[in-house]
C-alpha cells in the first residue's frame, strides 16, 4: 500500500472514530430506566444506583466480571439510527445471590434483541484495531464483510447462581430475538412456560439446578437454531417430547438428575452434530439405543444409572474419533469388552462400571496410552489382569479376577483389586492383603477422613490415608480398610474433595467426629474384616460439611447417594442436609440385625447420579461419611452371645429370672 492510500484509509477511519464520539447518545430511555427499577425490585437487586444513569458505565452498573462466577453488568447500545437514547441491550447478574424472583418487565426492555459486539470495546481499543487492519488493504474488504455478521450478536440473560425463587414469566415468550437463558443455580419452580417455544432465535437454555416440575413442552422441538439444552437436577417428569427429533442443531444435551419416565429415545441418532450427552440419574428406563453410534462427533457421552432390567450389548463406539470421556454405568450392559475402543485414541477416561460385562480384559486396553481412568467395577469379568502404565488409575474391584497371594499387581498403589470373595476365608489369612485375624472382634470405629478419637469411651481408629480415584487402602493396625471409586470429573480438586474438611459451624459435642470426613464421586466402600459371626447393629454418622449454611447460591447444593450393607440396598436416595435438619448438623443412620456370617462387614456408598454436580462447586456431590461405629447386638443384654451355646442362659435372662423370683417371694 502506497502513502497516499495509507492517507486514505487512516482519514476514512478518523471519520468514523469522529462519527461515533460526536453523535452517540449518552443517556438511557427514561421507560427503559423505569423498567430496570421495577426489575431491580422483582430481583431482590439493591445495589444498582439509580441516581447515576445505568448506561454510564459507571459502578454498580459495570463492574470488573469474575469469570465463570461473578458478573454484575448492564450494556447498553447508544448508536441506535435515529435515536438520541442508549437502550439496554444486556444484562449480566451472575452470582449475586438474588432473593427475588424473576421479573415479567423484562419485555418492557424493547431493544433486548441486537448488541453491537465493538461497542464494548472502548473506542481506543476499536480505533487501534482497526488501524491494524486498514495496512493490509487487499484484506479490507474481506474484514468488514466477515465482522458485519459478528457485529451483531443476540442479546442474552445470565441470571446465573442467584437464588431466585418463583416461576418463569409467560411473558418472556415475546422476546422473540434473544439466544441465551441462563438461569441455572436458582430455586424456580414450576413448569417450564409453553411460551418458550416462541423463541425461535433461542440457541441456549440453562434451567439446571433449581425445582422445575412437569412434562417437558412439546414446542420446544420447535427450537430450530437450540444447540445447548441443559435441564439437569430438577423433578421434571414424563417422557422426552417425540418433537426433539428435530432438534438437529443440539451440540449438548444434559437432563441427569431427574424424574423422567420411558425409555432413551431412538430418534437421539438425529442429533448428529452434538458433541456432549448427559444421561445420568436421569430416570429414563434402558437400553441404550443402537442408533447411538450415529453420533460420530461426541467428545463426551455420559449415561447412567437406567431403570427397569432389560439387557443391552455395548453399542459401536469406534467411530467416535472424538471420543474423550466415555461413562456407561450401571446400564444393565452385558457381553464382553470390545477390542475395538483401541482405535478411540482421544479417549481419557472409560467407565463401564456396575454392568454385566463378563470375559477377560483386552490387551489392548492396557496399552491405550491416552487413557488415564479406566473403571470396570461391579462386573463379571475374569482370567490374568494386565500390567498397567504407572500413570493411569485403573478399578478392577468387584469381579473375578484370578490374582494368585504376593502377585505383583497387588502393589500397584493405582489399581483396585479388591474382591469381597477376598475376605470369605474365615479368619484365616485374606487373600492380596497378607491380613491374619488371630481373634474374632465383635465391633469396629472408624473416625472416616480424620485423626484417632476417643468419643463416649471408644476408640475410633484414625482414617488419614491420601485416597485417589482407584484406591484401596487397608489399614496397617485395624481389621479394616477402604475402597474408592471414580473421578470428579469436572473439577481439578481432587485432593480436597476425597478428604473432605470443614466448611460449617459445627456444634455437636462429639465434633471430632464430624471435622472431617471421607468422600467420593461414585462408590466408597468400607470393609470390616475379622468380625466375630453373628448379628450386629451399625451405625453410620454423617454431617453436611462441605455445602454453606447461607443465602447464597451455594446452600442450593443437593448430595444425594445410597446405602448398602452386605451389598443389599438399605436407603435410597439418602441426602444428609435434609435428614439431619441442615448443614453442619450430624445424622446417626442406625440398621439392626446385620448380620456377618464370613467374618466381614460390607458397608458401600454409591452415588447413582442424583443431586446438584455443581454447587457450591463442581466436586461437591457423591457419598460422603464422617464415621462408623459397629457392634456386635449378640452381645446385647436379652441376646444369646456369639460364642454361648443354645442352651446357655444369658446375663439378661438370669437377671429376669431374680426379679421373677423374687416377686413370687414377697408376694407371700
Amino acid at each position: 500500500m502506497n502513502t497516499s492510500s495509507q492517507f486514505l484509509f487512516l482519514s476514512l477511519i478518523s471519520i468514523w472514530f469522529i462519527s461515533l464520539t460526536a453523535f452517540a447518545a449518552t443517556t438511557i430511555h427514561p421507560d427503559e430506566k423505569k423498567a430496570l427499577e421495577v426489575i431491580a425490585k422483582s430481583l431482590g437487586k439493591k445495589d444498582w444506583n439509580f441516581d447515576i444513569d445505568p448506561c454510564s458505565n459507571k459502578p454498580n452498573w459495570v463492574t470488573p466480571t469474575i469469570p465463570n462466577v461473578v458478573e454484575n453488568n448492564v450494556i447498553c447500545n447508544c448508536s441506535v439510527a435515529g435515536d438520541n437514547f442508549c437502550h439496554v441491550v444486556e444484562i449480566n447478574l451472575k452470582g449475586q445471590n438474588l432473593q427475588g424472583t424473576l421479573p415479567s418487565e423484562l419485555n418492557r426492555l424493547r431493544y433486548l434483541q441486537v448488541m453491537y459486539v465493538i461497542p464494548k470495546l472502548s473506542l481506543i481499543s476499536k480505533f487501534t484495531i482497526l488501524l491494524n487492519l486498514f495496512y493490509i488493504f487487499n484484506h479490507l474488504y474481506l474484514y468488514i464483510i466477515l465482522h458485519d455478521k459478528l457485529l451483531l450478536s443476540l442479546y442474552y440473560s445470565d441470571l446465573a447462581r442467584n437464588n431466585l425463587k418463583g416461576p418463569i414469566p409467560k411473558e418472556w415468550g415475546s422476546l422473540t430475538n434473544i439466544y441465551k437463558f441462563a438461569l441455572l443455580g436458582n430455586q424456580l419452580t414450576g413448569s417450564i412456560p409453553v411460551e418458550i417455544a416462541n423463541l425461535s432465535a433461542l440457541q441456549i437454555l440453562e434451567l439446571f439446578n433449581n425445582q422445575f416440575s412437569g412434562n417437558l413442552p412439546p414446542g420446544l422441538g420447535h427450537l430450530t437454531q437450540i444447540q445447548i439444552l441443559r435441564l439437569s437436577s430438577n423433578k421434571f417428569t414424563g417422557e422426552l417430547p417425540a418433537t426433539f427429533a428435530k432438534l438437529t442443531t443440539l451440540q449438548e444435551f444434559r437432563i441427569e438428575d431427574n424424574q423422567f419416565s420411558g425409555k432413551i429415545p431412538n430418534f437421539i441418532q438425529n442429533w448428529t452434530s452434538i458433541n456432549k450427552l448427559m444421561i445420568q440419574g436421569s430416570g429414563l428406563s434402558g437400553p441404550i439405543p443402537s442408533g447411538i453410534s450415529l453420533l460420530t462427533n461426541l467428545t463426551d457421552l455420559r449415561i447412567s444409572d437406567l431403570n427397569g432390567s432389560e439387557y443391552s450389548h455395548l453399542p459401536q463406539l469406534n467411530n467416535m474419533k472424538s471420543l474423550n470421556r466415555l461413562i456407561l454405568r450401571n446400564c444393565n450392559i452385558n457381553g464382553t469388552l470390545p477390542e475395538n475402543l483401541r482405535t478411540i485414541t482421544t479417549l481419557k477416561h472409560l467407565d463401564l462400571g456396575f454392568n454385566n460385562l463378563s470375559g477377560t480384559i483386552p490387551r489392548t486396553y492396557a496399552d491405550m496410552n491416552g487413557l488415564k481412568y479406566i473403571f470396570l467395577t461391579g462386573n463379571l469379568l475374569t482370567g490374568p489382569v494386565p500390567s498397567w502404565r504407572k500413570n493411569v488409575s485403573v478399578d478392577l474391584s468387584y469381579n473375578n479376577f484370578s490374582i494368585s497371594q504376593g502377585s505383583q499387581i497387588c502393589k500397584d498403589e493405582n489399581v483396585n483389586l479388591f474382591s469381597p470373595s477376598w475376605g470369605r476365608n474365615d479368619t484365616g489369612t485374606v487373600s492380596c492383603l497378607s491380613l491374619k485375624c488371630p481373634k474374632p472382634a465383635n465391633s469396629l470405629y472408624i473416625n472416616c477422613g480424620g485423626k484417632q478419637a476417643i468419643v463416649d469411651g471408644k476408640s475410633y481408629d484414625g482414617d488419614s490415608d491420601l485416597p485417589g480415584p482407584a484406591r484401596f487402602h487397608a489399614n496397617p493396625t485395624g481389621n479394616w480398610a477402604y475402597s474408592t471409586t471414580g473421578v470428579f470429573v469436572e473439577s481439578n480438586q481432587l485432593g480436597d474433595t476425597y478428604s473432605p474438611k470443614n466448611i460449617t459451624k459445627l456444634t455437636m459435642v462429639d465434633a471430632e467426629l464430624y471435622t472431617n470426613a471421607r468422600a467420593s464421586p461414585t462408590s466408597l466402600t468400607y470393609y470390616g474384616f475379622c468380625l466375630a459371626n453373628g448379628s450386629y447393629i451399625v451405625n453410620l454418622h454423617f454431617a453436611e460439611i462441605m455445602i454453606p449454611d447461607d443465602q447464597t447460591y451455594g446452600s442450593l447444593g443437593r448430595r444425594v447417594f445410597d446405602i448398602y450393607l452386605q451389598g443389599k440396598p438399605v436407603q435410597k436416595d439418602f441426602n444428609i442436609a435434609k435428614e439431619a435438619g441442615g448443614v453442619g448438623k450430624k445424622v446417626i443412620k442406625q440398621f439392626k440385625d446385620i448380620i456377618v456370617s464370613s467374618n466381614t462387614l460390607e458397608i458401600r456408598l454409591y452415588w447413582a447420579g442424583k443431586g446438584t454436580q455443581s454447587l457450591p462447586n463442581k466436586s461437591i456431590y457423591g457419598p460422603l461419611i464422617s464415621a462408623i461405629s459397629v457392634e456386635s447386638s449378640d452381645s446385647q443384654p436379652g441376646s444369646i452371645s456369639a460364642d454361648s451355646s443354645p442352651d446357655s442362659i444369658t446375663a439378661g435372662a438370669v437377671v429376669g429370672i431374680l426379679v421373677a423370683a423374687t416377686i413370687l417371694i414377697l408376694s407371700f
